[in-house]
C-alpha cells in the first residue's frame, strides 16, 4: 500500500467581503439622495420653513364687501282736515278797471358816452399886426402883406427845425408853402415867414397853417387865418406852444 502523509496542514484562510471604490461612490450616491428626498419632504410638509429658498407669496386678506343700507325717509304726516260748516260771508269786492300799458316792440337803446376828443401837442395864438415892427420889414411899410410866428415848448424855449406849412387860396390864387422854425430869426429864435403878397388883402379863413413833425404829422389843430386889408394889419402873427 502507498504510504501517504496524513499531516495536518493548516486551514486556508479565506478573505471576508472587501468594499471596492464604487461601492463606496454607489452608498455615498445613496445617502445624498436620501438626504435631498429628506429635505424636500420636509419642505414639502413645512412650506414656511427656514430652509426653503422660496418662500411662499402671502395671499392678501379679503374682506366682505360692505352693503350700504339706505336710509329711508319717516312715513309723512298725514294731515285730517276738519270739516268746517259755517262757511264765512264775503264782504263784495271793488273790481278795478283795466289800465292800457304802453310797450314797444323796439328794445331801448343805451346811450353812448361822450368820448373826450385828445388834445392835440400844441395850440396857437393869432394877432394882426403892423409888418413895420420886424426890423428887416421896416422899409416895406405897406408894400408886404406875409403871416409869421415862433414855436416854443412849455416853459417858453424855442423849437427849431418844426415844419410850418401854409395851404388855401388868396385873392383867387392858390398857396401851398412850406417853411421850418429857426430860419426867420427877427421873430425869435424859433421865427418863421411866409411873404403873401406886396398889397394888403382881405380874405377870411381861405388860409390855414399847419405845424408837422419831421414824418408830417400834425402837431397841432389847423389855423385858419383872416387877412386884412390894412396896413396896420398887414402882418398875422401866429405862435405855437406846446401844451402840458
Amino acid at each position: 500500500m502507498d504510504s501517504f502523509d496524513f499531516k495536518d496542514q493548516p486551514p486556508v484562510k479565506r478573505s471576508g467581503p472587501q468594499l471596492g471604490l464604487w461601492d463606496m461612490l454607489s452608498i455615498l450616491v445613496l445617502l445624498i439622495t436620501l438626504c435631498i428626498a429628506g429635505f424636500f419632504l420636509m419642505i414639502f410638509v413645512n412650506p414656511t420653513t427656514p430652509l426653503n429658498p422660496f418662500q411662499p407669496i402671502p395671499t392678501l386678506m379679503e374682506f366682505p364687501t360692505a352693503t350700504i343700507t339706505p336710509l329711508q325717509p319717516p312715513p309723512t304726516w298725514t294731515p285730517t282736515f276738519v270739516d268746517v260748516t259755517d262757511t264765512p260771508t264775503l264782504l263784495p269786492t271793488i273790481t278795478l278797471q283795466p289800465t292800457t300799458t304802453p310797450f314797444s316792440l323796439v328794445p331801448p337803446t343805451k346811450t353812448p358816452k361822450a368820448t373826450s376828443t385828445p388834445k392835440a401837442p400844441f395850440s396857437a395864438s393869432v394877432n394882426a399886426i403892423e409888418s413895420v415892427i420886424i426890423p428887416h420889414l421896416v422899409d416895406q411899410a405897406c408894400n408886404w402883406q406875409g403871416v409869421a410866428g415862433t414855436v416854443d415848448d412849455t416853459n417858453n424855449s424855442p423849437i427849431i427845425g418844426m415844419v410850418i406849412r401854409i395851404v388855401g387860396t388868396l385873392n383867387g390864387k392858390s398857396v401851398n408853402l412850406t417853411t421850418v422854425s429857426g430860419v426867420s430869426p427877427d421873430y425869435g429864435k424859433s421865427g418863421w415867414e411866409f411873404v403873401l403878397g406886396t398889397t394888403p388883402v382881405a380874405s377870411n379863413k381861405t388860409l390855414y397853417v399847419q405845424l408837422l413833425d419831421q414824418a408830417g404829422l400834425p402837431l397841432a389843430d389847423n389855423v385858419y387865418i383872416t387877412t386884412y386889408n390894412d396896413c396896420k394889419k398887414n402882418l398875422i402873427l401866429v405862435r405855437f406852444k406846446k401844451n402840458r
